[in-house]
């Protein structure tokens, strides 16, 4: 065989050994005393190298990756796709779901996944059952939702790295829960917790080389202890109402203080123009007055004789009919019809009179 031959000697083309002759060889030097006069080494020999052949390659699916020990020691990562190993044991692969989301459930335990997924709370009471930080006993449930980031820190830095995310995540709201009022973990806190806990988890995590990333943190139920619960919701529609009514208080007072505020300045407004439009006219009637006094002194008869026209042609101008009379006569004669004489009286005020009698 060619490990008989000297060392740089090789073989010609004519001096090529044939199967059958490597078979004998071979089992001549692998002879076994139960295997004299059998044909069963044959079929061994080709099982073993089928198996060989079945074990040299793997498939990995898209959401995995998988990760290849050589004599158990780590070597390399392969992503998605057909690839080949040494077989015989010498090299394995194991599978890690990274490109799958991944979900922790405390507090309860989903029973039958779907459309109505149907969940049981009986025996994690432990879980769900922390203490606030004004030593008021409520049931939390939450879930935690990560990925594998690392498969080799996965599988080879921590042992059970799910058992240690749950003990850590059950710590972590354990503190944040106890650092808070009851009131506001059943309420308006639920949010901030859930995101300070997954920060948390995330660097614990981390500082342990897990290979974990924790993508979210949700709380989804947060109620007190079933034997205060009624108590407890009649003190949340207590204060709900309360809000209610404050909100309502502060929308009517939103609408009527501004409504106020606005006629309150209108009015002084309208005062102020008012004021001011008084005080002028007063101070032009002033002036006119200084005015006619300074013409008056210079020429009284003539002052007082267009002061009295102009006031009968104010008057008549407001009268709209005029009806002079002459007390020496007994009938009423319409000499002059004044009214013409009037801007905008109308033909009515052009209607002649006639009859009556003017006494003394």
């Amino acid at each position: 065989m060619d490990w008989e031959r000297p060392p740089h000697r090789g073989q010609g083309p004519g001096n090529v050994p044939d199967l059958e002759q490597v078979l004998t060889r071979l089992k001549d030097r692998f002879q076994f005393p139960w295997l004299k006069g059998s044909p069963f080494w044959p079929l061994a020999l080709i099982v073993l190298v089928a198996v060989a052949a079945f074990n040299s390659y793997y498939t990995v699916e898209p959401q995995e990756t998988a990760v290849v020990q050589r004599f158990g020691r780590f070597v390399r990562t392969e992503g998605p796709g057909l690839h080949f190993k040494i077989p015989l044991g010498v090299e394995r692969v194991t599978k890690v779901l990274t490109g799958r989301v991944l979900q922790r459930e405390y507090g309860y335990r989903t029973v039958a996944p779907g459309v109505r997924s149907r969940f049981s709370e009986k025996g994690f009471e432990e879980e769900s059952r922390m203490l606030s930080g004004d030593l008021n006993v409520v049931d939390i449930q939450w879930t935690v939702q990560y990925k594998v980031r690392d498969p080799a820190k996965y599988l080879f830095r921590l042992k059970d790295v799910e058992e240690t995310l749950d003990d850590i995540s059950e710590s972590v709201v354990r503190r944040i829960v106890g650092n808070r009022y009851a009131d506001e973990v059943l309420t308006v806190g639920r949010a901030s917790i859930a995101g300070m806990a997954r920060q948390e988890i995330q660097q614990i995590m981390d500082t342990y080389h897990t290979g974990l990333q924790i993508i979210t943190v949700k709380l989804q139920n947060a109620n007190p202890p079933e034997p205060v619960k009624a108590a407890f919701n009649e003190v949340n529609e207590a204060r709900q109402e309360k809000e209610r009514m404050i909100n309502e208080a502060e929308q009517v007072y939103n609408q009527r203080i501004p409504k106020a505020r606005g006629q309150a300045r209108q009015t002084i407004t309208q005062a102020e123009g008012y004021a001011t439009e008084r005080v002028n006219r007063a101070r032009g009637e002033v002036a006119r007055f200084q005015d006619i006094l300074a013409e008056y002194r210079k020429a009284p008869d003539v002052t007082r004789r267009r002061m009295y026209l102009e006031a009968m042609a104010e008057f008549a101008q407001k009268a709209g009919r005029l009806l002079i009379l002459d007390t020496e006569k007994s009938g009423v004669l319409p000499l002059l019809n004044l009214n013409d004489l009037v801007p905008g009286a109308g033909n009515a005020s052009a209607t002649p009179f006639a009859g009556g009698e003017v006494k003394k």
